[in-house]
């Protein structure tokens, strides 16, 4: 069968994601820590788009929780053509007072695990010369972000990792798409305590983030900023020394710095 794999799909971002390949009659395979809304998610999308969903409850900061979510694809014959990794969460606070299990929590969800099914659901992309992955990065990635270092960091990895992996993919039909959002509507902010960004950027809604991430995979794209001030803020800082691109992006983050 071929299948949708969703990472955090049951967040903002994962639900849009659902909502469109779901549209399009793709069958999905949704992973998330909440078992409550996988079931709801499950009854609703099968009665309104007429597919197969299949979910499992997976904590992905645990190795083992991985190789659980793709032991079931493969003992249910699954044929990942899609993959979204799109689960990852962060944290606004100093570093010095960051709480350490939290951080690094961060980078075993927003890096080793999106690492870990990149890697293991490529091979059958490969074998089959074809299939779609859309990575969930940010325009993070592209700056240093005091008081949410351990976050851009790991953006960062998601970044040079895709568009790594993109270029040795490049002669296949097999592609690769990093995507670079600002914010968007989601539970992220009650999470990362990222409020004050949040009140000074508008957030845009997750349907439309999804919706052009799907459209620029679906173009063989290797990355996608959302939005034409993203693409500004992440190419203006080549302009600038890398102190001053902190300083500017500490002011985003932290009121008074």
């Amino acid at each position: 069968m071929n299948i949708t794999l969703i990472t955090g799909a049951t967040g903002g971002l994962g639900r849009a994601f659902a909502q469109i390949f779901a549209e399009k009659k793709n069958n999905l395979f949704l992973v998330s820590t909440k078992e409550d809304k996988l079931k709801e998610m499950k009854e609703s999308l099968e009665k309104e788009y007429g597919i197969t969903v299949h979910y499992l409850s997976a904590d992905l900061s645990n190795k083992d929780e991985l190789k659980k979510v793709y032991e079931y694809s493969t003992q249910n014959g699954f044929f990942v053509d899609n993959l979204i990794n799109n689960a990852g969460f962060g944290d606004r606070c100093d570093f010095k007072d960051m709480d350490i299990d939290n951080q690094m929590k961060m980078i075993d969800v927003n890096c080793n695990a999106l690492l870990y099914f990149t890697r293991v659901f490529l091979i059958d992309m490969l074998k089959n010369n074809q299939g779609y992955m859309i990575n969930v990065g940010s325009i993070a990635g592209f700056v240093p972000g005091p008081y949410m270092c351990t976050y851009h960091a790991s953006k960062a990895f998601v970044l040079n990792l895709g568009e790594s992996i993109a270029h040795e993919i490049r002669k296949t039909k097999v592609k690769l798409l990093t995507l670079c959002p600002g914010p968007f509507e989601s539970g992220f902010v009650a999470k990362a305590g990222n409020d004050y960004t949040f009140e000074k950027i508008k957030p845009v809604p997750a349907i439309k983030v999804a919706e052009y991430a799907y459209k620029q995979s679906r173009k063989g794209k290797r990355i996608a900023i959302v939005g034409f001030g993203n693409k500004i803020t992440v190419f203006a800082p080549r302009f600038f020394s890398r102190k001053f691109v902190a300083k500017i992006s500490a002011g985003t983050l932290k009121k008074g710095d």
